[in-house]
C-alpha cells in the first residue's frame, strides 16, 4: 500500500482518462437507448398505434447517434476529446430528446395526464444541464458537476413512470 505524503502531490483526473473516457462513452450509448425506451413509454402510456414515420425517426435519430460515438475521431480513451465531435454526436441526441419532449407534452395535456404531466420538464432539465458540460466541461471542468442534477433530473423520469405504475396497480386491485 501506498502512502501519500503532503509533500508529494496527488494525481488528478488526468491520470484516468481511459477509464473516465469508457464510462463517457458508454453512458452516451445507454443515454440514447433510455430515449428510445421513453419513446415506447409515451406510445404505451397513451395507446399509440401505428406511427410508423415517427418510429422510424426515433430509430434513424439512435442509429445516427450511436454511429457517430463508435467513431474514433471522439477520442473517448484521451484528456483531448475534440469539441466538434462532442457537439456532432449530440445533434442527434438533441433532436430525439426534442422529440420525446413534444410527445409527452402534448399527449399529457391532451389525456389531462396528471401523472405524466411534467414528464417534458425532467427531460428539458436533464438537457439543459447536460449542454453546457458538452461544449465547456474541457475549459472549466466544474462544469462537469451539472452532471449532478441531470442524474437527478433522469431519477425524476423514473420516479414520474414508477409512481404512475404504482398507483395504477393499486386501482386494478
Amino acid at each position: 500500500m501506498q502512502v501519500i505524503s503532503p509533500s508529494r502531490p496527488t494525481t488528478g483526473l488526468e491520470n484516468y482518462a481511459v477509464p473516465l473516457g469508457l464510462g463517457k462513452w458508454i453512458t452516451s450509448v445507454t443515454m440514447t437507448v433510455f430515449y428510445v425506451l421513453l419513446y415506447y413509454v409515451w406510445r404505451k402510456r397513451y395507446q399509440i398505434e401505428g406511427q410508423k414515420d415517427l418510429t422510424i425517426a426515433v430509430y434513424a435519430l439512435s442509429a445516427v447517434r450511436i454511429v457517430l460515438c463508435m467513431m474514433p475521431q471522439n477520442q473517448w480513451l484521451t484528456n483531448h476529446t475534440p469539441l466538434t465531435w462532442g457537439i456532432l454526436r449530440n445533434i442527434p441526441f438533441a433532436l430525439l430528446g426534442l422529440l420525446i419532449i413534444v410527445l409527452f407534452y402534448h399527449s399529457a395535456r391532451e389525456h389531462k395526464d396528471q401523472a405524466f404531466r411534467w414528464m417534458w420538464l425532467t427531460i428539458v432539465l436533464s438537457f439543459g444541464f447536460y449542454i453546457p458540460v458538452v461544449l465547456w466541461a474541457d475549459v472549466n471542468p466544474l462544469i462537469g458537476m451539472l452532471m449532478i442534477p441531470k442524474t437527478c433530473a433522469y431519477v425524476w423520469t423514473v420516479l414520474i413512470g414508477y409512481n404512475a405504475m404504482k398507483a395504477e396497480n393499486g386501482k386494478n386491485n
